[in-house]
């Protein structure tokens, strides 16, 4: 025997291990490459936001339409990169919450964690909306004579009970019907996006690039990049599934990165076609009520309107399937982190799904937009509100996190100077576009920003709550090696799964 084989069949002990990970319960090492981008990119929902987002961008800056969306987009991989280096070390179920208390400690943990989850929360509520939106509108295009509030309240409910199937049936269940629902939605987009540029024929340049004008006002600019930013949001969510997917340490950066340059390419074309379409025809883009079906009608393609309404009906479902994923994993960990309730980390013993947050969470995802729509307010203004929001609570999530990424290599001895930049320019550009977006908001009027200030305070009053539940140990559990994984691996007594 070869002392190779003799190591193998003798090996020597090795200590402080547990016999079972701190996020036991899920279904580990399931799902691949494919499957952990199709969430990230159903969280982003890109075939909704290629049709709905350049419209808003074009409001704010009509000349520089593009550029902004090219800022935003710069701006997102910078953030992506970041998160990258937290995602490529160890795989957490709390993704952005585990990365900023690994980084910058308890309080900041839960900051980020009350920030993720409003905007995990505030987006599927958008999207459940959208959906129930354009699926109205397509049946009052069949029954004129419904009755649209109804309607309404019942696609976001059948959406609602939907999503929540899904969710507990299983992660790869819902990463494939998000990703089947996201590819048509992304294919009929693209396609009808190309004939339009094919019909619209030679594109003039500068009209754009938006240097055949006056000169853009830099803070209408920067309004319409933070705009442009809203399109990216959720590019993260795949982070969420790293416990459950294989070899995540390469798989989830990959996801990651890859969303965001999918995503910046998809909105590019839109904006692209939606601009030198609207300047061939001598028409103001941001007057439009809905560009890419005003566009199919002026260049004969008036059925694609249609087939396009479809599309993006079925990519706010992929939307709300994706982003509801990312929640409930994020409540998971809380549970897991002694912060929630153990109940809520409890997973179902079939399918080792997060079941629990889902019936935690649902509901009132749900509940919310029908009472919205009940209440007899607009759903576009509903959606307006909704998505402002959970940009907001983004945005402060994606700030913490990039403050914390400096901070967390350096104590582990990794740090570069090139991450530290990145991460450091990234934090301060948030930061400014947090701060246009709101202002800007508030002077116009808007609800947004006093939602956000209110779910500010009661925030940080339940941060200081729940710190205090929590106790003085660390937060931000992730997946660990367990004894049986260790060749001579022994199950500690100290450890913490045997305290």
């Amino acid at each position: 025997m070869t002392a190779l084989a003799r190591a193998i069949a003798r090996p020597a002990p090795v200590a402080g291990f547990g016999d079972r990970s701190p996020l036991h319960g899920l279904e580990r090492r399931r799902i691949g490459v494919v499957d952990l981008a199709a969430q990230s990119v159903a969280a982003v929902a890109p075939a909704a936001a290629a049709t709905t987002v350049v419209l808003l961008v074009a409001g704010f800056a009509p000349g520089a339409t593009v550029a902004a969306i090219v800022a935003a987009a710069i701006l997102s991989l910078g953030v992506a990169r970041t998160i990258s280096q937290f995602a490529r070390r160890f795989a957490a179920t709390g993704a952005l919450y585990t990365y900023t208390a690994r980084g910058l400690g308890t309080r900041a943990g839960l900051a980020a964690g009350a920030a993720i989850l409003t905007g995990y929360g505030a987006v599927a509520m958008f999207a459940l909306l959208g959906g129930a939106y354009y699926a109205t509108y397509l049946a009052a295009g069949l029954w004129p004579s419904i009755d649209r509030a109804l309607v309404t309240a019942l696609f976001v409910v059948g959406q609602g009970v939907l999503v929540a199937l899904v969710l507990v049936r299983g992660i790869r269940i819902s990463a494939r019907a998000a990703l089947v629902v996201e590819s048509l939605s992304v294919a009929l987009i693209v396609v009808l996006l190309v004939v339009l540029l094919v019909k619209i024929g030679p594109i003039d340049l500068t009209a754009i690039a938006g240097t055949g004008g006056a000169a853009l006002d830099p803070t209408a600019f920067a309004a319409a990049a933070v705009i442009a930013l809203t399109a990216f949001v959720g590019f993260e969510s795949a982070a969420t599934l790293s416990v459950e997917s294989v070899s995540p340490l390469r798989n989830v950066p990959r996801a990651i990165t890859g969303t965001v340059v999918f995503s910046g390419l998809l909105y590019v074309l839109a904006a692209v076609t939606q601009v030198a379409g609207f300047d061939a025809l001598g028409a103001d883009l941001a007057a439009s009520a809905s560009p890419v079906n005003e566009l199919a009608e002026a260049y004969g393609l008036g059925g694609w309107g249609v087939v396009a309404d479809l599309g993006i009906a079925a990519s706010f479902l992929a939307c709300a399937i994706g982003t509801t994923t990312a929640l409930v994993r994020v409540l998971f960990a809380l549970s897991r982190d002694g912060v929630l309730p153990a109940a809520v980390g409890r997973t179902h013993p079939r399918f080792g799904t997060p079941a629990a947050a889902v019936a935690a969470a649902l509901p009132l995802i749900t509940a919310v937009p029908v009472l919205v729509v009940a209440a007899g307010i607009d759903t576009r203004d509903a959606m307006h509100v909704t998505i402002g929001v959970g940009a907001a609570g983004y945005i402060v999530a994606y700030i913490l996190v990039c403050v914390a990424a400096p901070i967390f290599l350096r104590r582990i001895g990794e740090s570069t100077v090139g991450v530290t930049v990145v991460a450091g320019v990234s934090a301060l550009a948030l930061a400014a576009a947090l701060v246009s977006f709101l202002v800007d908001d508030g002077s116009a009027g808007g609800t947004v920003v006093t939602i956000v200030a209110g779910l500010a305070v009661v925030s940080g009053a339940l941060v200081a709550i729940l710190r205090r539940r929590h106790g003085p140990g660390a937060l931000g559990v992730y997946d660990e090696p367990v004894a049986a994984q260790v060749l001579g691996g022994v199950v500690s007594p100290r450890h913490p799964d045997h305290a």
